[in-house]
């Protein structure tokens, strides 16, 4: 078993994060610090679970759902848990594949407009250069 401890000014260095994230994510009762006075103490554990709370974040999961991942985890069972992240997992990528896609048009599109522009830029400035020319 990992006995190290982290401060959360470690943490924060370590992830990048606020503190307030910190203690955001501690009122939300994903991650439990004890405490030393004022001081709160962060377990291995607690540094694990901020590891795949950013993860889930990044991956675009609510709080709710990461929650639930975690909630879930069971060192002697994680089937269930296994079977839910690979259901959660493959939606979000298909949201990711339907989001690339509306980019792709967008952008398609926003390419054409710009060609569209330009061509009309070229003309206006070639009408331009043969009025100062006359």
């Amino acid at each position: 078993m990992d006995n190290r401890t982290y401060t959360i000014r470690q943490l924060t260095k370590e992830f990048s994060v606020s503190a307030r994230t910190l203690r955001f994510y501690e009122e939300e009762l994903l991650i439990s610090p004890t405490r030393r006075g004022q001081t709160r103490i962060y377990s291995a554990r607690d540094r694990a679970r901020v590891i795949l709370i950013l993860r889930g974040r990044r991956m675009g999961f609510s709080l709710a759902e990461i929650r639930e991942f975690l909630d879930l985890y069971n060192p002697d069972s994680d089937l269930k848990q296994l079977l839910l992240a690979k259901k959660k997992f493959e939606e979000r990528i298909r949201t990711f594949e339907r989001q690339k896609q509306d980019i792709d048009a967008t952008m398609t599109e926003l390419q054409s407009t710009l060609d569209d522009v330009n061509v009309q830029l070229t003309v206006r400035q070639a009408k331009a250069a043969a009025k100062g020319k006359s």
